[in-house]
């Protein structure tokens, strides 16, 4: 049996491993999005290789493909058995480009392009309480769109398949960004019937998704905060609303979603939230940074929105904690 002082070390050494990892969580995003840009894990997707095949494959030097590989199987993104590499499960999903799942490099280019260069002047935010200058100017708006709506269709698609929409017979997206969760909602569920409400470009962007897609909605351009609202929905999704909007503004909205809605209706608010628990959920957390920095707008106290939820006529059930993305809080009318 270990001594106290043998404990106290081992816990003083846990405690360092955990600050060094955080320390240098910078140096294994850029070499994820390295990698990721190089294709190094499209060519692993012919199957396991060696540092000196993926160098071959890629066009990198054999010395960088080490590096970049040991990484990532450090970071469980490959594993390595008898000098040869192969990709993880989740890594062929959704950094190969050779499945029918999300691909997620987009959104690591846009985390790379647009929000890495943010973060390197946080402090300065910090200070502030104030965003950086968002520069969209050039080629950097795509970036910045396909990064946006790819790590939406995947928040979308964990939805699709955490949540029942054959309860459902119609629902209503209201102001939503991206048309992804009307589309993996209408997908999951044949029955399931659908309008996809907001403004804008959001309304167009929306309209040639679904159109895409074979998706059976209907786009109805409009404001959330004011005019009308379609009516008669036993679902509403608020998705990635909340963060853009004040507080006065999400009391509004929560407000015209239950009209919107039957007296049985179910509502879906997807976002990130602030906790009251002693641990943090760090995902939320650190989007709190990201939206702070890149445009200003805010993740709130889940205890807040619950408040809201509840002056508005809507009283929250349960929240449910999606893999790699937001959380949804469902609540019911009444």
């Amino acid at each position: 049996m270990p001594s106290q002082s043998e404990s106290e070390t081992s816990a003083a050494t846990s405690g360092i491993d955990t600050i060094a990892t955080v320390a240098t969580g910078y140096m294994a995003a850029k070499q994820l999005f390295t990698a990721a840009e190089a294709g190094l894990f499209a060519a692993l997707a012919e199957g396991p290789a060696t540092a000196a095949q993926i160098a071959a494959r890629t066009g990198l030097p054999e010395r960088t493909t080490r590096i970049l590989a040991d990484t990532m199987t450090s970071l469980d993104l490959l594993t390595r058995a008898d000098g040869r590499y192969e990709n993880a499960a989740a890594t062929a999903r959704h950094l190969a480009g050779a499945g029918d799942d999300v691909d997620l490099r987009p959104w690591l280019a846009f985390l790379d392009r647009i929000s890495y260069s943010h973060w390197l002047r946080f402090g300065e935010t910090a200070r502030t309480d104030g965003p950086m200058p968002l520069d969209l100017g050039g080629d950097r708006m795509g970036a910045f769109m396909s990064g946006v709506m790819t790590y939406n269709a995947l928040h979308a698609k964990v939805l699709a398949q955490t949540y029942d929409f054959t309860r459902h017979s119609k629902v209503l997206d209201f102001g939503g960004l991206s048309a992804s969760f009307l589309i993996e909602a209408l997908r999951s569920a044949p029955g399931l019937t659908g309008v996809f409400f907001s403004g804008g470009d959001l309304a167009e962007f929306a309209r040639k998704a679904l159109a895409e897609a074979g998706g059976q909605a209907e786009v109805v351009a409009g404001d959330v905060l004011d005019g009308p609202v379609p009516d008669g929905f036993d679902l509403v999704l608020l998705e990635h609303v909340a963060h853009r909007y004040s507080p006065e503004e999400n009391r509004r909205i929560l407000e015209r979603a239950r009209t919107a809605a039957t007296p049985d209706a179910t509502l879906l608010l997807l976002d990130y939230f602030l906790d009251d628990e002693p641990r943090q959920r760090a995902l939320d957390a650190l989007h709190a940074g990201e939206y702070l920095v890149i445009d200003g707008t805010v993740v709130y106290p889940r205890e807040e929105v619950t408040g809201w939820l509840r002056d508005a006529g809507w009283e929250p059930v349960e929240t449910l904690t999606l893999a790699g993305s937001p959380r949804v809080i469902v609540a019911r009318a009444r």
